[in-house]
């Protein structure tokens, strides 16, 4: 099954006498330590190392001729093939040569993030492309565990620090506080013998009570504006990539039940003006709550869709788990509301605040496939095809 095996035979052994004949290359092809497929021009796998097989559940056997997009989920799957023919046709590289982070999809049906590689080679019987494929996800579950030890290193220092901002804000709110409650227990006394002269006083202690109200709120709103202060970096990101990354590290370590997931993105609405961690981070966030609402449903499916609405775009991450409860949907994106055992019930709440910085917003529905869909617009920055 290698494309090398008839262009060594067809053309004579090398002008350095070395022959790469077929033992050699089932040697190559069953101790390379990361998974190595070749593939014709068609798209037809030709080669499957044993990494390959061990890696995907399939044997050589099984998948020899077949089309090497039985190995991807959505969008890949179905973009495939075109983007295989626009190479053909164009010679522009998007993934040859170039080291990308991607989700793969075994013979059970399950997902997982991988690293790939891709090189091409010109042979008699035509050109092939050999991809190399690691992967990620015992290197991000290490990743995760380091992680979670800083997390756990930083909670003692943020307790810290919400205490003395507490602290700050209770003493900054207690001089207007105290002012509004000595002008109404004041303007009440006064009720007592309502003259013309105490009714000028208590029209006077309103309007002081009503003024310290005003400065109790600018107190608020400086400080929310001081938490809020930087300005994010946006560049022009591709949503597809931005999208199957960020599924490929939510989906790592989420136990061995299957999560089906489909994602289908419109091709005309790919170049969005964002920055890209923050954006991946709110990707996460979602992705992550949705797998967790379907801990103990009997079917786990997340459908993550995006389309075009004029100049912005909006995307879609649903689930198949039991949905939100009504008290649960009143405070979604409230901070501290959380309905988890563990957890701060920040994370929507932030995915809010960076939605918004970006211009766009972000809501929750009922999803057609019977949990929580939750939406989010981002600004389109052009209709150009994914890079």
């Amino acid at each position: 099954m290698c494309p090398f095996r008839s262009a060594a035979s067809d053309s004579g052994p090398p002008s350095n006498g070395f022959e790469l004949n077929a033992a050699y290359q089932r040697s190559i092809l069953a101790t390379v330590p990361d998974a190595m497929i070749v593939i014709d021009d068609h798209g037809a796998i030709l080669s499957f190392s044993a990494a390959a097989e061990r890696m995907f559940g399939y044997s050589e056997r099984e998948l020899a001729g077949q089309n090497v997009h039985v190995l991807m989920p959505n969008p890949d799957r179905d973009a495939h093939d075109r983007y295989m023919a626009r190479y053909m046709e164009t010679g522009e590289a998007r993934i040859i040569g170039i080291g990308r982070v991607t989700t793969a999809r075994r013979r059970d049906g399950s997902n997982f993030p991988i690293e790939l590689a891709i090189a091409d080679a010109q042979t008699p019987q035509g050109r092939v492309f050999t991809g190399f494929i690691r992967d990620l996800t015992e290197r991000q579950r290490t990743e995760r565990r380091l992680n979670d030890l800083q997390l756990e290193l930083t909670h003692i220092s943020r307790i810290s620090a919400i205490g003395s901002l507490a602290s700050a804000l209770a003493h900054e709110l207690n001089q207007p506080l105290t002012a509004i409650a000595n002008y109404m227990e004041g303007a009440r006394d006064l009720l007592e013998n309502p003259d013309a002269e105490a009714l000028a006083i208590i029209r006077e202690a309103l309007d002081e009570a009503a003024a310290q109200s005003l400065r109790a709120g600018q107190i608020v709103r400086r400080l929310r504006d001081f938490i809020s202060r930087g300005d994010s970096e946006k560049h022009i990101e591709s949503l597809r990539k931005l999208i199957t990354e960020a599924s490929a590290l939510a989906l790592t370590g989420t136990g061995p039940a299957m999560i089906d997931v489909d994602i289908r993105l419109d091709p005309t609405a790919d170049s969005v003006l964002v920055d890209r961690i923050q954006i991946q981070q709110v990707l996460l966030n979602l992705i992550r709550n949705a797998v967790e609402a379907m801990h103990r449903s009997p079917r786990r499916r997340i459908d993550i869709r995006s389309v075009r609405d004029g100049d912005m775009v909006t995307i879609i991450v649903a689930d198949s788990g039991p949905g939100l409860t009504p008290d649960a949907a009143r405070h979604l994106f409230e901070p501290f509301h959380t309905s988890k055992e563990q957890g701060m019930g920040l994370g929507l709440s932030i995915s809010r605040t960076i939605i918004e910085a970006h211009g766009g917003r972000i809501w929750a529905e009922p999803a057609d496939i019977g949990g929580a869909a939750f939406h989010f617009t981002l600004a389109r920055a052009g209709s150009n095809e994914a890079q």
